[in-house]
C-alpha cells in the first residue's frame, strides 16, 4: 500500500463508474460495477516540471513502457531480445553530470528506518525523496529505473487506458522498489522453501512410484506454488473470505497436496492412482469419476486470525473451458453478499476469482477472449481475476503458437496490466503477485501475472522433448532445479543449512511414504451433498423425488401474471407495448401464450423464495419480442422489472442479463452460477437453437458429464428456439440429435433418476409452465435442455387454460390428440411427433378432405430424454394394429428420428407387435439443416405432410 507520506499526495476518492445512459442500471437488480477509485491529477508545479524537462519525462515514460523488453525474466535465457535502444537516456538529450528534478516525473522509494531488530517484523518507514525539491543525478535515475523495470520483474502496464491506474502502478512500484511487503524475513523465506522443496519431492516420489503415470508434474514451474501462497495470504489478510481456484493439469497434484496449501490427502490421491475411485460408488450410483489431473478439493486454510476458504474447481482437458465456469462460481457467492447488504458490500469485497493458465492456451483459445470479456459487465463482473499463466513453453514454438510476442498480450483487449515475472525467482514472484493483488483490490479490474518458467519433462513425463526442442533441453538438464536454486541462495545467505535442507527432504518424503502404506485401508468420501446442497439427494438414489407438485391456484396464476406486467402511472411505456401488457391481462380470461405462461412460472418461483436468472441476448424484451420481462422508459431510459418490484420484499429476485454476443463463455458462466446456488433458476437462451454451436465443449464436458465425473449436480436451463419455418440452416435447429446422442438414456436399465440431461420439446405453455417449476421443486438438480418454440410464441391453436396450470396438473411426457376438428372414424393409424410439427401436421388434417385423415390419431411425445416408455405403452396399447409414423421436420440424419426409432419398437415388442415397422416421415438426409430458398422449403413442407398423412 501507499506510505503514509505518500498517501498524503495520492489522496484516494471512491467514485462511481461514470454511467452514459441510465439503460438497465442499478436499479436492475443484479447490475453491479466496481467502485472506481480516483487519484488527483498533477499539480500546476507538477506540470510545470513536466514540461520543463520534457527530455527526462520521454525518458522514463519509455523505460516505463519498453523496459519489460530488456527485463530478465526468462530463466532459460532463450528469448529472442532485441537492443531496447528507448532504454538509453542519451537518446533523449540528458547530460551524464547533470541532476533532475523529479517532481512529477518520477517517484522514489522512502527511506527505510528499522526500529525493530531485523527478521522479526516489518520495519517503519519515514518519507524522503517525494518532495517538491526533489533532485537526482542522471546515473542515480537510469539505476532506480533499471531496479524498477529491467530487473526479475518485466512491467506492461502503460496501455492501460486509464490514466489513474498508469498513476496507480508508476507510484505503487516505484516508491516500493526496495522492499516487498517489507524485507523478507528468514521465516517467510523458509517457507517458500518448503513450498518448492515438497512440490519437488511429491514429484520424486511420484515418479518412482508410479514410473508410468502421467502427471503433469510441477517441476521448472515449482514458484506457482510461492504464488499462490502469497495471494491466499495476501487475500485473506484484505478480508476476503473465498477465493475460487481454476487451473489446468501442470502442477495440480504439488498444490492440491501441500500441506500448507489445499492438503489433499496423499492416501486419496495414491489410492486413486492405484485405480480406485474418488468417490463412495454407494452414495453416487452411475457416477464414473474423472483422471487424476482434474480432481478439486476445497480447504480453509489458517492466516494468523484470518481463514480463507480456497475452492478448486474440477476441470476438462479442454484446457479454458473452466475459466467461465470459475466466474460463474465466483458471482454466486459475491451475490449472496450484494443480495443481503447492497450498500455495505461491494463488487469483489469478499470473493475473488483466481486463474491460473498454460501459455500456448492463453494465446490459443477463443474462450479466454470470450471471458475476458465478460469481466467488465455489470450482470457479469465479481470484482476482478487475478490471472496466472504458468507459461511453460515448449510443445510449439512461440513463433508457431501464436502472432504476439508474449502469450498474454490477449489480455491487452481490456486494458489489463501483465506482470512479467521470472519462475526462478520466489522472491520476485511473491512481489509481482502482491503487486498485482494490490492492483486488483484497488481497481476491482483482472490483472495478469506470467510466470515464466519451464517443463523439465516436455508435455509429460512419459515424453521425450528433445526430439523438437533439443538446445532448450540440453539447456534444461545442465541446470539446477527451481528448488535447489533457491535452496543454494539461502544457505548462502545462512538462512538453510544443507544438513537442514537434506532432513526436510526426507522427513517429507517418509510422510509420503506413511501415506503410501495406508492405500488398502483408504476410504473414499465425497462433499457432495453438504453446504447449500445437504437438503438435496443424489438423482438415482431411492429419496430422488421425480415428480414433484407443480400446479398452483388460478387466483395465484392470475395475480402474478397480472403483477408481471403493473407499472408505476408515471412510468412512461413504449406505445407498442401498451397492446402487449393489455393482451396479456385480457388473456386471463381464456387462454394464455407462452410467454405469460413463462412469467406465471418465474412469479411463482419467486413468491416461494427461488432466484431466477436468464441470461444471452436480448433476453429482457426476448429474441422474438415476446418475453418483455422489462421495460425502459422511453424518456428517462429507465429500466423496471415488474416481478421485481411486485411481488413483495420476501420474493426472490428476477436478473435479466442481456449478455456479450458470446455462447461458450456466457454458458459456462451460467453452469458456475448453478453449481453454487441450488435456490437459483438459470437460464441461458440462445437467439436461435443452433446458436449453442460455439459453446459445443461445455456442453460436452460440463453439462451432460458433470454429474458422473465430479457429481456435481445443475439445475441449468438452456432455452433453445427451435422449428422449421424457411429461416434457413442456421436459424432452424437447435440440434436434437446432438443432445439426444449425449443422453445415457438406456434402452433396457432407465430409472428417470440416472440420466444426465432432460430434453424436452414442449408444444403448449403449460407444459413450459410446469418444466420450469418441476426444475426448482424437484429436491435434486439436473440439465435441462428446451426445445423451446419460435412460430408457436402467439399461437392460438397452441395456448393454455389456466385450468392447465392449476393444483393436480403436472407435465405431460406425452400427449395423447387432439387429432382432427372433424368426425373420428375407426382408426387405421397412429402418428407420433413432437414440438411444432404437431401443430403443422393439425392443421393439414384439419384443412383436409380426405376421409382417411379423420381416422388419424396423433401423439406428441414432449419429453424425449429420459424417453417415456411406461407413458406411451399404456397409450400405443389402444391403438394396436394400427400404422405407426413418427413425423419430424428435421433431415432423416438429424432431430429424433435415430434415438426413437429403436425406442418405438421396444415399446411395440412391449405390447407383443414385435417386428412391426415404424414409419418415417420427414426430409430426407441433409447435409444442412434446412433449405434457404423459400420455395423449396414450402415444397418440402408439403412432401413430408404428404407422407405423413398417406
Amino acid at each position: 500500500m501507499l506510505s503514509p507520506q505518500a498517501g498524503k499526495r495520492l489522496i484516494l476518492a471512491r467514485i462511481r463508474y461514470g454511467k452514459v445512459r441510465a439503460y438497465h442500471d442499478d436499479a436492475t437488480f443484479g447490475y453491479r460495477v466496481p467502485t472506481k477509485y480516483g487519484l488527483p491529477d498533477y499539480t500546476q508545479a507538477e506540470l510545470s516540471n513536466r514540461n520543463a524537462n520534457a527530455p527526462l519525462l520521454r525518458y522514463v515514460e519509455s523505460v516505463r513502457r519498453h523496459g519489460h523488453r530488456a527485463a530478465q525474466i526468462d530463466p532459460l535465457d532463450l528469448m529472442d531480445r532485441d537492443p531496447v535502444g528507448a532504454l538509453d537516456p542519451t537518446r533523449y538529450g540528458l547530460k551524464e553530470d547533470q541532476s533532475y528534478p523529479l517532481q512529477g516525473i518520477l517517484h522514489t522509494p522512502p527511506t527505510v528506518k528499522p526500529t525493530t531488530p531485523p527478521n522479526t517484523a516489518a520495519p517503519e518507514r519515514t518519507e524522503t525523496g517525494e518532495g517538491s525539491d526533489v533532485t537526482m543525478s542522471l546515473d542515480k535515475i537510469r539505476k532506480h529505473l533499471i531496479d524498477v523495470y529491467v530487473d526479475k520483474i518485466g512491467l506492461e502496464y502503460m496501455h492501460c487506458p486509464e490514466k489513474d491506474e498508469r498513476l496507480w502502478f508508476s507510484h505503487h512500484v516505484e516508491t516500493e522498489a526496495s522492499s516487498f511487503p517489507h524485507p523478507f524475513e528468514s521465516e517467510r523465506k523458509r517457507h517458500k522453501w518448503d513450498l518448492l522443496m515438497r512440490s519437488e519431492e511429491l514429484d520424486k516420489f511420484l515418479g518412482k512410484k508410479f514410473p508410468n503415470l502421467k502427471r503433469y508434474g510441477c517441476e521448472g514451474a515449482e514458484s506457482m506454488l510461492p504464488a499462490l501462497s502469497t495471494l491466499f495470504e495476501v487475500s485473506a489478510r484484505s478480508g476476503i473470505s473465498s477465493i475460487v481456484l481454476s487451473l489446468p493439469h501442470r502442477g495440480r497434484l504439488s498444490l492440491l497436496c501441500d500441506p500448507d496449501l489445499l492438503d489433499y490427502s496423499p492416501t486419496a490421491l495414491f489410492s486413486k492412482i492405484k485405480g480406485k475411485p474418488e468417490f463412495d460408488p454407494s452414495e453416487a450410483p452411475g457416477a464414473t469419476g474423472d483422471v487424476i489431473s482434474h480432481l478439486s478439493a476445497t480447504r480453509n486454510i489458517p492466516y494468523g486470525d484470518k481463514q480463507i476458504k480456497v475452492k478448486v474447481l474440477q476441470n476438462p482437458s479442454h484446457l479454458e473451458a473452466v475459466n467461465p465456469v470459475a466466474l460463474g462460481v465466483t458471482r454466486a457467492k459475491q451475490m449472496e453478499l450484494l443480495k443481503s447488504s447492497p450498500k455495505e458490500c461491494q463488487l469483489g469485497d469478499k470473493a475473488l476469482c483466481v486463474q491460473l493458465h498454460g501459455d500456448a492456451a492463453f494465446a490459443g483459445q477463443g474462450v479466454v477472449a470470450e471471458s475476458l470479456g465478460l469481466s467488465g459487465l455489470p450482470h457479469f463482473g465479481s470484482g476482478g481475476t487475478v490471472h496466472i499463466i504458468v507459461n511453460i513453453g515448449y510443445t510449439t514454438p512461440a513463433s508457431l503458437a501464436r502472432s504476439s510476442v508474449y502469450s498474454s498480450d490477449i489480455a491487452k483487449m481490456i486494458g489489463c496490466p501483465i506482470l512479467h515475472v521470472n519462475g526462478d525467482y520466489p522472491e520476485a514472484v511473491a512481489r509481482a503477485v502482491d503487486i498485482a493483488f494490490r492492483y486488483r483490490q484497488m481497481f476491482r479490474k483482472d490483472v495478469v501475472i506470467d510466470l515464466i518458467c519451464y517443463r523439465r519433462w516436455g508435455h509429460n513425463e512419459l515424453d521425450e522433448p528433445a526430439y523438437t526442442q533439443p538446445k532448450m533441453y540440453e539447456k534444461i538438464r545442465g541446470r539446477k532445479s527451481v528448488p535447489e536454486l533457491y535452496e543454494s541462495r539461502l544457505i548462502d545467505q545462512g538462512i538453510l543449512s544443507a544438513e537442514q535442507a537434506s532432513q526436510s527432504r526426507k522427513s517429507y518424503t517418509a510422510r509420503l511414504e506413511e501415506h503410501f502404506g495406508l492405500i488398502d485401508a483408504y476410504k473414499a468420501d465425497s462433499d457432495m451433498l453438504k453446504g447449500k446442497w445437504k437438503d438435496f439427494v443424489w438423482p438415482a438414489g431411492p429419496q430422488a423425488k421425480l415428480y414433484p407438485e407443480t400446479g398452483i391456484s388460478k387466483s395465484f396464476l392470475i395475480d402474478i401474471a397480472k403483477a408481471s406486467v403493473i407499472l408505476p402511472d408515471n412510468f412512461n411505456i413504449h406505445s407498442r407495448l401498451k397492446r402487449h401488457i393489455s393482451s396479456r391481462l385480457k388473456s386471463l380470461e381464456g387462454k394464455v401464450d407462452f410467454a405469460t405462461a413463462e412469467a406465471m412460472a418465474f412469479g411463482s418461483l419467486m413468491k416461494e423464495g427461488y432466484d431466477v436468472r436468464i441470461s444471452g441476448q436480448d433476453v429482457g424484451r426476448g429474441t422474438f419480442s415476446q418475453r418483455h420481462a422489462m421495460f425502459v422508459d422511453q424518456q428517462t431510459e429507465n429500466c423496471l422489472i415488474p416481478l421485481n418490484e411486485n411481488l413483495g420484499q420476501d420474493a426472490g429476485k428476477l436478473e435479466l442479463a442481456n449478455s456479450s454476443l458470446s455462447e461458450m463463455a456466457v454458458l459456462g458462466f451460467e453452469v458456475g452460477l448453478s453449481w453454487s446456488n441450488p435456490k437459483l433458476l438459470p437460464i441461458w437462451e440462445a437467439q436461435f437453437g443452433d446458436f449453442m454451436n460455439g459453446a459445443q465443449s461445455m456442453i460436452d464436458t460440463f453439462i451432460v458429464g458433470a454429474q458422473a465425473k465430479w457429481l456435481k449436480q445443475s439445475g441449468l436451463v438452456m432455452m433453445l428456439p427451435h422449428g422449421y419455418d424457411g429461416a434457413g440452416p442456421e436459424h432452424s435447429s437447435c440440434k436434437v440429435e446432438r443432445f439426444l446422442q449425449l443422453s445415457n438414456d438406456s434402452r433396457t436399465t432407465n430409472t428417470h433418476g440416472d440420466i444426465n440431461l432432460t430434453f424436452v420439446n414442449p408444444s403448449t405453455p403449460a407444459q413450459l409452465f410446469h418444466l420450469l417449476r418441476r426444475q426448482m421443486k424437484r429436491n435434486y438438480r439436473r440439465p435441462l435442455i428446451i426445445a423451446s418454440p419460435k412460430g408457436l410464441l402467439r399461437s392460438p391453436l397452441a395456448a393454455s387454460s389456466l385450468d392447465d396450470m392449476t393444483p393436480s396438473t403436472t407435465f405431460q411426457p406425452i400427449i395423447e390428440g387432439p387429432t382432427s376438428t372433424s368426425s373420428p372414424g375407426s382408426p387405421k393409424k397412429v402418428i407420433l411427433c413432437s414440438g411444432k410439427h404437431y401443430y403443422t401436421l393439425l392443421e393439414a388434417l384439419n384443412k383436409s378432405e380426405d376421409d382417411e385423415a379423420s381416422s388419424i390419431s396423433m401423439v406428441r411425445i414432449e419429453e424425449l430424454s429420459p424417453f417415456p416408455y411406461t407413458e406411451l405403452e399404456g397409450v400405443l396399447a389402444k391403438y394396436k394394429g394400427q400404422e405407426i409414423v413418427w413425423a419430424q421436420e428435421e433431415p432423416s440424419n438429424q432431430g429424433a428420428w435415430f434415438y426413437v426409432k429403436p425406442r418405438l419398437e421396444d415399446v411395440l415388442e412391449k405390447i407383443d407387435e414385435q417386428g412391426k415397422t415404424v414409419k418415417y416421415a420427414g426430409r430426407g438426409p441433409g447435409a444442412t439443416t434446412a433449405v434457404a430458398v423459400r420455395e423449396w422449403h414450402k415444397r418440402e413442407v408439403e412432401e413430408i405432410i404428404k407422407a405423413a398423412l398417406a
